[in-house]
């Protein structure tokens, strides 16, 4: 069944579709064709269970959704997912029983989480901080889906020698990486400029350099929630630097009193 117009107004009793809030079209043999919601930016509740849809980019526009339900449907990758960053109020996502989940669960939990670190519930399940600190770590990166307008970064099927070695536009695509994998909108190259100091534009020959540049150009617009998440995961990341390095002197230490006795 393709959704209309028709359909969706009838269903939810409504006007317009700007006007839809909430809607349930759970079980109802929905095929592949949803663009409807691409008409129904204002959609804050949306339940499509058990149905066959298999792309989630009519999705996208949907900047109010904050509950979607997915469970049992014909989504084949988890690339899927990147239509949903742009939704930043999201905190309730079921997509169970997809042929994305794949067979690891823990693996899959954590690269969803990873590229929606904004969810407070997936598949009927509380997300705790340490998950989205391990996820952040541990899951999958979240790659567009070939053939989308969003993966098309490059001019007539050819990227410039000139642009792709320009230290400016190298912290640029790190910046918005890192803004995409959030759910926040990429900078322009002229809006990255006007922030990016001096130093910032300077050519540094170490990567991790260009990474921090990124990060703490990022800082300043996330709000208190997506900050707690970044202080959590840098504690985490820093416990895992110190044990490290307690291992690495007990070790030492050991091999040190071992070349005394003998």
């Amino acid at each position: 069944m393709k959704l209309t117009r028709k359909l969706v107004l009838a269903k939810a009793k409504a006007s317009d579709l700007e006007s839809v809030k909430k809607l349930n079209f759970a079980w109802i043999h929905v095929s592949s064709q949803i663009s409807i919601f691409a008409q129904m930016p204002n959609i804050e509740v949306l339940t499509l269970s058990v149905n066959s849809i298999s792309s989630l980019s009519p999705l996208a526009g949907c900047l109010s959704l904050s509950e979607l339900y997915l469970r049992r449907n014909m989504i084949p990758s988890l690339s899927e997912l990147s239509h949903l960053r742009p939704l930043t109020r999201l905190r309730v996502l079921w997509l169970a029983e997809n042929p994305c989940c794949g067979t690891d669960a823990t693996q899959y939990r954590l690269t969803v989480l990873r590229c929606l670190p904004r969810l407070q519930k997936l598949d009927n399940q509380v997300v705790t901080d340490d998950e989205i600190s391990l996820a952040l770590m541990e899951g999958e990166e979240v790659t567009t889906p070939p053939g989308s307008i969003q993966n098309q970064h490059t001019t007539n099927g050819l990227q410039d020698a000139e642009t792709e070695n320009d230290p400016l536009n190298y912290n640029m695509e790190e910046t918005n990486k890192i803004r995409e994998e959030l759910g926040m909108k990429p900078l322009s190259r002229d809006k990255f400029s006007s922030l990016s100091s001096p130093s910032t534009r300077e050519s540094k020959p170490i990567k991790k350099s260009h990474a921090l540049d990124a990060v703490l150009l990022l800082l300043k617009d996330l709000d208190e929630e997506e900050l707690h998440v970044v202080h959590t995961a840098t504690q985490n990341r820093l416990q895992m630097y110190t044990l490290d390095s307690e291992r690495l002197t007990k070790t030492e230490q050991t091999q040190k009193t071992a070349e005394i006795q003998h």
